[in-house]
């Protein structure tokens, strides 16, 4: 008897100490959800709260883009310089663009075009006191033989006439640009330089501990492209080169949306775009676009609702909004502020 009850005793014990781990792994299992859910769902809080508070307006009181433009071997220079600069900021635009689309048409500037995301980096850059330069590419995209040489040299010609050696100078290239970037990198002594949705071309350059701190903006998205940039992140340190990243996630359209970022775009265009893309299958019921701008057939759909544009070079404001919220491959100034705190960090 006494055998029989010690085995149920046993087996009793024996069943507690399965349930234990059991029910802690199901708890640890529960926390974790938690934290991922709610990490998520802060995420998202902080990026539409950034996109309430980002409009294409909000810097009116305190800076305006009044640009100088100047043609110099075979290309544009643009430029705008605050009050009392405290750094400088080269910009290289991706694949297609130019200069000019940094900042919004004005007497000094005929051709600017202002595209919402370029214009949103050059304001948000002024505002903290930087200097701004961009300059057009020679081609389509930027080439990494000697143009890197050409722009190196315009750039320190342009910081000379401006009286603005003493200043620390800084990167960001987009796409195109952050490959740029990261070349030009190796012949300008940047402080720090932020590739924005490029990984750079590190694997063919032989970089040194001395190579600028360097920032990656990037939308996880794009999975081949966040693989190689974690390749990097991990290589660079190794290096001693101090490396972060920002990750740029995807976000719903709101009727409100397009009034909010692009100039020119009142409120009921704004809402009739978002209700043709509703109709159309264009985004789904939350209001995320099912595929990147660049695949939607969105034009073709405006003309069939008859939906007019004031101007028709609001075409590509539009897109570049779409391909913005997609967050797969696009210029963006969401995160404006944490690349210029990344910037004074190293100033």
């Amino acid at each position: 008897m006494f055998r029989r009850q010690n085995r149920l005793l046993k087996q009793s014990s024996s069943r507690r100490n399965v349930q234990f781990p059991v029910l802690f792994t199901f708890l640890i299992f529960v926390m974790v959800a938690l934290v991922l859910l709610f990490g998520k769902n802060d995420d998202k809080s902080s990026l539409m709260s950034e996109l309430a508070n980002q409009k294409w307006d909000n810097f009116d009181s305190v800076v305006r883009l009044d640009p100088t433009k100047e043609f110099r071997n075979g290309t544009d220079l643009i430029w705008q310089i605050p009050d009392s600069p405290k750094a400088v900021l080269f910009l290289a635009h991706g694949c297609n663009g130019r200069a000019v689309n940094f900042w919004d048409k004005s007497p000094n500037c005929p051709k600017c075009v202002g595209l919402p995301e370029e214009r949103l980096i050059v304001l948000h850059a002024l505002a903290r006191r930087f200097a701004v330069l961009a300059i057009s590419s020679k081609g389509v995209c930027w080439s990494l033989g000697e143009e890197r040489w050409v722009v190196k040299d315009m750039i320190k010609w342009w910081i000379a006439k401006q009286n603005l050696e003493k200043l620390p100078i800084f990167a960001l290239g987009a796409s195109s640009g952050g490959y740029f970037v990261s070349v030009l990198a190796t012949e300008v002594r940047f402080r720090a330089v932020t590739l924005m949705i490029a990984e750079g071309v590190f694997s063919h350059l032989d970089i040194k501990k001395d190579y600028p701190s360097t920032l990656f903006v990037h939308m996880p998205k794009d999975e081949k492209r966040k693989m190689r940039i974690e390749k990097y992140l991990v290589a660079m340190r190794e290096k001693g080169i101090d490396v972060a990243e920002i990750k740029c996630m995807e976000f719903p359209l709101t009727p409100e949306l397009f009034a909010n970022r692009v100039p020119g775009l009142d409120l009921t265009l704004s809402m009739k775009l978002f209700n043709v893309f509703q109709d159309k299958g264009f985004i789904d019921e939350n209001g995320y676009m099912r595929d990147d701008g660049r695949a939607i057939p969105w034009k073709t759909a405006l003309e069939e609702r008859n939906v007019h544009l004031p101007d028709k070079s609001l075409v590509n404001h539009i897109q570049e909004e779409m391909n913005l919220a997609f967050a797969y491959h696009e210029m963006t100034s969401l995160q404006s502020q944490q690349i210029l705190d990344w910037f004074e960090s190293h100033m």
